[in-house]
């Protein structure tokens, strides 16, 4: 790069005044954010005897679940989107050839590893027929890491368990089962 280069523009650094060398304004600020918080209300909860209300439950990402369709049958195709679309790489999906006409394959088996999982919603946004779904469930707990691994069976609960408060993506935007 030549100094003079017609194509760049040289810009001048300005020069700073007495409260800015000083850091003053930085040092002030920092003060009113700490003060703002000594005054804030505490948000503090007792978790288990006080549910915690997430911020909004429309965008809050939880717990998984597998979707059913009108039929009952597990939603997913075994497409393996989700698996390969996920950061963490906690899906596990067995494929096998279906036994219904309106599909090629259904998964045999799908596991998530829920506490490898970062939830970031990636495996929700890659389902081409939203079988998978992040609820506002958020206690998570298990004993041992074998009970948070989740396997089909568990994830069809959890949709059975939300299905009524928390209807699916699709039909939230106008779709059909």
């Amino acid at each position: 790069m030549r100094r003079d280069d017609p194509s760049i523009t040289w810009i001048e650094q300005p020069k700073l005044g007495l409260a800015a060398r000083m850091y003053l304004p930085l040092f002030v600020q920092g003060l009113t954010t700490t003060a703002r918080h000594l005054v804030a209300p505490k948000v503090t909860v007792s978790f288990p005897e006080e549910r915690p209300q997430p911020g909004n439950p429309l965008i809050y990402r939880g717990v998984h679940r597998l979707n059913r369709d009108q039929e009952g049958r597990v939603k997913c195709v075994a497409c393996f989107l989700c698996a390969t679309a996920c950061p963490a790489h906690c899906i596990d999906i067995i494929g096998v050839e279906s036994p219904w006409p309106d599909r090629e394959k259904y998964p045999e088996s799908f596991t998530i590893d829920e506490l490898r999982c970062i939830y970031c919603g990636m495996c929700e946004e890659a389902c081409p027929v939203d079988a998978i779904e992040l609820t506002s469930l958020l206690d998570l707990t298990g004993r041992s890491r074998e009970e948070m691994i989740f396997d089909k069976e568990k994830l069809l609960s959890v949709y059975d368990q939300t299905k009524d408060t928390e209807p699916m993506q699709s039909l939230k935007h106008g779709g059909t089962l």
